[in-house]
């Protein structure tokens, strides 16, 4: 593992006093900046310049861009700001996985990471600042939950991990980090949509995914205004047990959710994909060969690939990792079904960056009551 504290003196940083009322333009869409180049009497096509030189080019500073007018930068800097989440720690794997720790404004700090592979990079992002929902096998839910991230805060991870990389290195977007994205709507759509933009990252529309517990009436909402694609963290194949590993189940239990995701993948956005199920391997709780045929009789109407994550063990929770063993039976039994099954490498764990062990950190404004899970739900 390499451990490298990092200071971005130059990157805009934290927000300081005299910009308090500055509009953000790093948090600005396509179209919300060009609204706001009309706004101020200029074309609209401001905006794509813009546009190009914050997130293609990587540049925060109004006097480099030098397609626009003296006057124009100087309103810009008068009036507008580029202000991003500021590195204070990067920490790399030893197997190439890099995290980033990043502080806000008021003192809270995120994480972000990055995953290395073969033929992709995929990049981790937080939506919010801990975790309300209390999912019983996850880190970030035992910081608390203080509050969302702006658009800028969501976006500036990106910009940051870009910075940091070699250009090309990011390939997919994941936002699997702290925190429940579609808790925090508003917020995450125009993030999405600059990282789909040509003129900002450009990734395709099937790279950029958006992972939730759970929320049916934000999924619908979802699949009418994003080209994202969906992935759903479902971990168990019964009501029972999932509302206790995923408390949201008890709002929205799995014939709803089950019910949106069809929905989800038949609209016109996303015909022709798939939803990725995001299923944690848990020793003698959730990893049965019954569960798995459950688990086939659940997907059966809905196009689907699997991922199975091991358990990531953290303090203070006494769940275990299933053995290999367990994991390539219900594998097994998926892929007889016909669905694309994958286990996921676990990755960055010496660095406290796998799947579920990200914590930042949090002024919690809210702590989440932990549970035991009883032992009649216990698979068999």
């Amino acid at each position: 593992m390499k451990f490298v504290p990092v200071l971005e003196h130059d990157s805009g940083g934290v927000t300081t006093t005299d910009q308090e009322n500055r509009v953000n333009l790093l948090g600005l869409d396509r179209k919300a900046l060009e609204l706001w180049f009309q706004g101020i009497g200029e074309k609209s096509y401001r905006a794509h310049q813009v546009l190009k030189w914050v997130h293609a080019r990587g540049v925060v500073d109004f006097d480099a861009m030098t397609d626009l007018g003296k006057s124009l930068r100087s309103r810009l800097k008068e009036e507008t700001c580029l202000d991003l989440p500021l590195v204070v720690q990067t920490q790399v794997s030893r197997d190439g996985t890099t995290k980033w720790l990043m502080a806000l404004e008021d003192g809270n700090r995120i994480e972000t990471v990055f995953i290395p592979e073969a033929n992709r990079g995929t990049l981790c992002v937080s939506s919010q600042v801990g975790c309300a929902l209390n999912c019983a096998f996850c880190a970030t839910a035992r910081q608390g939950f203080s509050r969302n991230l702006n658009t800028a805060e969501i976006i500036g991870q990106v910009w940051q991990a870009h910075r940091s990389l070699e250009q090309g290195n990011i390939t997919n977007v994941v936002l699997m980090g702290m925190g429940e994205p579609l808790l925090n709507f508003a917020a995450v759509i125009p993030a999405l949509e600059l990282m789909m933009d040509d003129l900002a990252y450009g990734l395709a529309k099937r790279r950029v995914t958006v992972s939730t517990a759970g929320l049916v009436p934000a999924i619908d909402r979802l699949a009418q205004v994003s080209d994202a694609s969906l992935a759903v963290s479902l971990h168990a194949t019964t009501d029972a047990l999932r509302n206790e590993l995923v408390p949201i189940n008890r709002k929205y239990p799995l014939d709803q959710l089950l019910d949106a995701c069809h929905r989800f993948i038949h609209c016109d956005r996303q015909r022709g994909r798939k939803i990725t199920w995001e299923y944690v391997m848990i020793d003698g709780v959730n990893d049965s060969v019954a569960d798995a045929r459950r688990l086939v009789k659940l997907l059966s109407h809905i196009p689907s690939k699997v991922n199975l994550i091991p358990f990531n063990s953290f303090e203070g929770v006494d769940f275990k990792r299933s053995p290999q063993e367990s994991i390539n039976r219900f594998q097994a039994v998926l892929q007889a079904a016909g669905y694309l099954t994958t286990v996921r490498r676990t990755r960055g764990d010496d660095i406290d960056a796998a799947c579920g062990q990200l914590v930042g950190r949090v002024k919690a404004k809210s702590f989440p009551r932990h549970r035991t899970i009883p032992l009649k739900l216990v698979a068999g």
